[in-house]
Order: structure tokens, then sequence, then C-alpha cells
């Protein structure tokens, strides 16, 4: 008879928001797989209880090579707790590759709800949260970290982001180069904590504010691109849209009938609008699509 690995949320600030249920599973758990073992203590003397199962550490470092072992002491029966450092494991965290592999082997899985610095984080953004898009980190190079940008520069959903204090500002910038400097963003600092700051604002204001040094856990809520009707849009935006999802690696075609679909407009305006900015330009024209 296999086992279960439980995945249980932990406390992003205030340690009293942590679930009831995380106490008893941490008493109850075979082996206990934390992100930072030492966090791990922390977190049951503050709760006050004691673990009576093996303790193995579980990071990024060393996921690949213990996931296989995790798995095997599931398959013999074992329930095995996964807990990081704060928020839901798999959410930015380790997890998924021992999920998967649990999966794989039909072997149950279940949570234990908690905290989670993304959704609180859109509560407190005051941005429309009906539809929202969660993309991690960015890259950390400029290039890259453009370019994922790049990708969801139409997207209308909210769109919500980790990020690194040391580079919050770097990340605000190419935001306001990509999404434009006036759509709305709120960062959201050191959520449930003591000193627990939302910055709401244009994201050219919260880049220049976050240029004297921001500190802290990071989430960043950035509100979608605009509902835009054809009539509004003219044909530099077009271009503009179309240059945006080719630098994202589409081609030429593909963009414009995605840029022409967005905008309700017939692909033939599109490509019109492109080949009267290449012929301004000197190019020559493309095929039409």
């Amino acid at each position: 008879m296999t086992g279960t690995l439980v995945l249980a949320g932990t406390p992003i600030g205030d340690i009293a928001d942590a679930p009831p249920r995380l106490a008893a599973e941490l008493e109850r758990a075979d082996v206990v797989a934390a992100e930072d073992t030492r966090r791990l203590r922390g977190l049951t003397r503050a709760l006050g209880v004691h673990t009576t199962g093996r303790v193995v550490s579980y990071f990024e470092g060393n996921e690949s090579a213990r996931t296989p072992e995790l798995v095997e002491a599931l398959a013999g029966g074992a329930r095995v707790l996964l807990v990081t450092d704060a928020g839901m494991p798999s959410v930015s965290d380790p997890g998924y590759r021992l999920v998967a592999a649990a999966v794989e082997r039909d072997i149950k899985v279940t949570a234990v709800p908690g905290p989670s610095a993304v959704l609180t984080a859109l509560a407190l953004s005051g941005l429309p949260v009906d539809r929202f898009c969660f993309e991690g980190f960015l890259p950390r190079k400029a290039g890259e970290r453009l370019g994922r940008l790049r990708e969801v520069a139409a997207e209308r959903r909210t769109l919500v982001y980790f990020e690194a204090p040391h580079r919050v500002d770097d990340t605000l910038a190419a935001m306001a180069e990509v999404f434009g400097a006036d759509r709305r963003a709120a960062v959201c600092r050191e959520l449930t904590k003591t000193y627990e700051e939302v910055k709401r604002g244009p994201l050219g204001e919260l880049a220049v504010w976050a240029k004297d040094g921001v500190r802290g856990e990071i989430t960043v809520v950035v509100e979608g691109a605009p509902e835009t009707g054809p009539e509004e849009l003219d044909a530099a935006e077009l271009v503009r849209r179309v240059r945006v999802r080719e630098e994202a690696g589409e081609r030429r075609k593909e963009a414009i009938a995605a840029v022409a679909a967005d905008a309700g407009l017939p692909k033939r305006e599109v490509f019109d609008a492109v080949v009267a900015a290449k012929n301004a330009q000197g190019e020559s024209s493309g095929k039409a699509p």
C-alpha cells in the first residue's frame, strides 16, 4: 500500500497565519522534506510541535537527486510532508518534480492549503483580480528579461511577478519600457510582516521610487493591457504590436495574424500598416499573410 505526499503551505510572514492542520501534519509525517531545515526548526518551535519523522533537505540544488529517494519512501507506504520557506510548495519553490513523480507512480498527493503571496498581493493591489497570470521570477539578464516581458505585452489579464529586492528597480524600469510608463501596478513588500507596504502607481513612477532601494520579499502586480477597440489603434500602434511579437520570437505572419485577431481587424489592414512602415524606412516589403 503506497503512502501519501502532503504539500503544506507555510506562513509568508505572520506565524499566526499557519493553517491549523500544519502542526498536526508535522507531527504525523514519517518524512519531512524541507527547503531549509533551519527554518523548519524555527517553524516547529513557533508552533510548539515536535517532528517525530525523518527530516531531510529538499531544495533547488538537490531536488532532482532527492526526488527518487522520496518517491521510494512514498511507494513503501510513508507519509511525506513537503514544506518550503514560505507559501505553497511548487509555486516558484521546490515541489513540482516530486509531485510529477508521485503522480506518475499513482501515489496520492494532497495539500494543506495555506498563505499565498500571489493571492495576497492580488487582493491588496487594487487591480482587477477576476483574471490573472502568475509569471514567477523574471530572468536576471536584461535582454532575456525584456524578451519575457514582450511576450506578455498585450496580455489583458493582471500579471503577478516575484522579484528579488536588489532587482526591483531594473525590473520596474523594464516593465515601464515594454508595458508603458502609465500602466498601473503595485509593489507589495513584506506581506503580513511588521513592515508590510503596498506601493501603488504607474510603472514609470514606481520605477523612479525603486531607485532609492527596496527591501524585503517583493511581489509585483501589474495591470493587464487595456482593451482597445479597432478605432483606437492607429497604424503606428499596430506596427509596434507586431514588432513586440516578432522580438519575442514569433514569425511575422503569425505576429500579424495575432495582432489582427486581438484588435478585431482584418489581417490585410495590419499587414498594410507593417508594409507601409517598412517602405517609410526604405526597406522592402514582405509576403502577404
